[in-house]
């Protein structure tokens, strides 16, 4: 391949999902394949899929975590495939199942160029009293403690997006955006630059998430694993996969689901929907704190963008901010939205998350185009 790679097939492995997009020069997308419950080990339908294709120039990955070395997008080569992969305690849900995607890539397309982007570049600008953690300094320095962040594809869209739609330079705005899925975060967002995230060394930390706990208190980890007899390996797995709404609900992560138990009676399902908003309010006032203030608020991903009784909940408790929602606006949300009452002080926006065409002008750039 020579020239502008028109052509970028973009492979975005997610926690428990596959999302496949070829997008053409103007960034429309051609063909698409999601694979809904994938694990990242049987790839034959992957494969099925790209042999198809017509025309793929190149290939750009997500993959979550970049650790100390990857802070910008990267040609893959076998050298960074490996570090890749050695990142994997990490990122436990989605490392491997982006290494996956690399290894079935690389398989059917090996003449074909390939970039990876990393969710955690993107807060590679958050500044070092919001980065580190107040832990020995030598630690710190040894194993690369800091606060990485993820979800950073998604937000430097909305950044994008969100300036386009309010006809302001990123330069000149503050934003919080809200990337609410499977898993969830926010980043406070200054002048187009990430300066805060709720994601920390992991992205176990922050909000409450369909099966991850979010933020708790350490001692608490601690104390379970001294003193009530919880194992390492029973642990973990417990944060990753067994809590968040799904520990909270009794089994379900959906937050549809979540909310059909709450509208039936269930109290376990009201409280998961309570703790997900307060948390999740709690959180958007922080990441002001980080900012001084606040332009747009703006919300993405499945629950994000799906889910006005969410984005309602969440208002109703930052008006003294100048969050006001319009009511009919946010129940109608069908595309890229300005849902604020008129006369808001802030502006709150919903954005489809659109992960594929940044990877898409990643992989172009990386590629020299």
């Amino acid at each position: 391949m020579t020239g502008r790679p028109d052509h970028v097939l973009v492979v975005n492995a997610g926690s428990s999902s596959l999302k496949v997009r070829l997008l053409d020069a103007a960034d429309e997308v051609v063909d698409t394949l999601d694979l809904d419950d994938w694990d990242g080990e049987d790839t034959a339908e992957l494969e099925r899929f790209v042999h198809g294709l017509s025309a793929v120039d190149a290939v750009g990955h997500r993959i979550v975590h970049g650790g100390r070395r990857f802070r910008e997008p990267v040609r893959v080569d076998d050298e960074v495939r490996d570090e890749v992969a050695a990142l994997a305690e990490l990122a436990p849900l989605h490392q491997p199942r982006g290494v996956a995607g690399i290894d079935a890539l690389r398989r059917v397309l090996s003449d074909t160029p390939a970039v990876a982007c990393f969710d955690t570049a993107f807060h590679a600008t958050i500044p070092e009293p919001a980065a580190t953690y107040a832990l020995p300094a030598e630690w710190n320095r040894r194993w690369g403690l800091r606060r990485y962040g993820f979800h950073g594809l998604s937000h430097a869209y909305v950044t994008r997006r969100v300036s386009q739609l309010v006809g302001t330079p990123a330069e000149r705005l503050r934003i919080v955006s809200c990337h609410l899925g499977a898993g969830a975060s926010l980043a406070a967002v200054s002048g187009g630059r990430s300066v805060d995230t709720t994601m920390g060394f992991t992205p176990l930390a922050g909000l409450v998430m369909a099966t991850r706990t979010g933020s708790v208190d350490p001692g608490l980890v601690l104390w379970l694993q001294q003193e009530a007899g919880v194992d390492a390996e029973s642990l973990s797995h417990a944060l990753e996969f067994e809590s968040g709404l799904a520990g909270l609900a009794g089994g379900t992560g959906d937050m549809r689901e979540v909310m059909s138990g709450m509208d039936s009676g269930g109290d376990a399902s009201r409280l998961a929907f309570e703790v997900y908003t307060h948390r999740l309010r709690r959180e958007i006032a922080a990441m002001t704190g980080s900012l001084g203030g606040i332009d747009v608020l703006a919300f993405t991903g499945g629950v994000g963008e799906h889910n006005p009784r969410v984005r309602a909940e969440v208002a109703g408790g930052l008006a003294y901010l100048g969050v006001e929602l319009d009511e009919a606006a946010n129940e109608a949300v069908a595309e890229d939205a300005d849902i604020a009452a008129a006369g808001a002080g802030v502006r709150t926006l919903v954005v489809g998350a659109r992960e594929d065409v940044e990877i898409a002008a990643h992989t172009r750039r990386t590629l020299g185009a």
